[in-house]
């Protein structure tokens, strides 16, 4: 597919909100000097979702860079929770996303993955699952002495099982990311109210926030109603 190409289908409102947090980044970045690592991490979280909410395969090629320096960053801030969800759970995930979504892509499309629903009895038990889950890690983090750890342990567990469901193409992975969202910007917020300097990696958050809200209307309008069973 020619670059060319590749933006044509990308609305008004998609290519402005793109620049406009660009820029946010880039000067925020350098009002209260950010380090490089977190403006790169920043970019391409934001390119990241903005991939995933059009249902693009190349998401996971951007994200793959994102994933290992924010981990970086997160570990310097004592995110435990955080470091650990990004290098042993997302990063070996993209392998397995992209070859997913690569067997399912929409009407032989180079770059678009077809879209399906949760049964209303398997929703009930991924809350189930993550909302226990969150709690039993939260108290693992607290014991190893970690920021805010019912926070990280619960955008934590809610990303797993997140990413699950985006690498199987359920759309209401976008529940959950709305959640985590929410929570890390939180999360983020607590760090630069106390002295850090990780300004790029908070508007990057309020960003994904943003993104996460247009992902689950977009992906609602590409799914066609299709409702799964897993």
């Amino acid at each position: 597919m020619k670059i060319s190409s590749y933006f044509i289908d990308w609305n008004i409102w998609e290519k402005l909100w793109l620049l406009l947090f660009t820029a946010i980044i880039v000067i925020l970045s350098l009002l209260w000097k950010d380090t490089l690592i977190g403006v790169i991490c920043s970019l391409t979280g934001i390119w990241c979702v903005i991939l995933t909410a059009k249902g693009r395969i190349s998401n996971y090629a951007v994200g793959t860079v994102n994933i290992i320096l924010y981990a970086i960053i997160a570990y310097s801030n004592k995110y435990y929770g955080e470091v650990m969800l990004n290098i042993v759970y997302f990063l070996p995930m993209q392998v397995v996303g992209l070859y997913i979504w690569m067997k399912h892509k929409k009407n032989n499309s180079l770059d678009t993955v077809v879209t399906k629903f949760l049964s209303n009895r398997n929703r009930i038990i991924w809350v189930l699952v993550s909302v226990s889950s969150a709690y039993f890690y939260g108290l693992l983090l607290e014991k190893l002495g970690g920021t805010l750890p019912f926070l990280d342990a619960l955008s934590t567990t809610f990303s797993i099982v997140a990413m699950v469901l985006m690498a199987w193409r359920f759309m209401e992975q976008w529940i959950l990311w709305i959640i985590v969202d929410v929570v890390t910007v939180l999360m983020w917020l607590y760090v630069f109210v106390n002295g850090g300097n990780d300004i790029s990696v908070l508007v990057m958050w309020i960003a994904y926030l943003i993104n996460a809200i247009y992902g689950a209307s977009n992906w609602i309008k590409m799914s066609k109603d299709e409702v799964v069973t897993i």
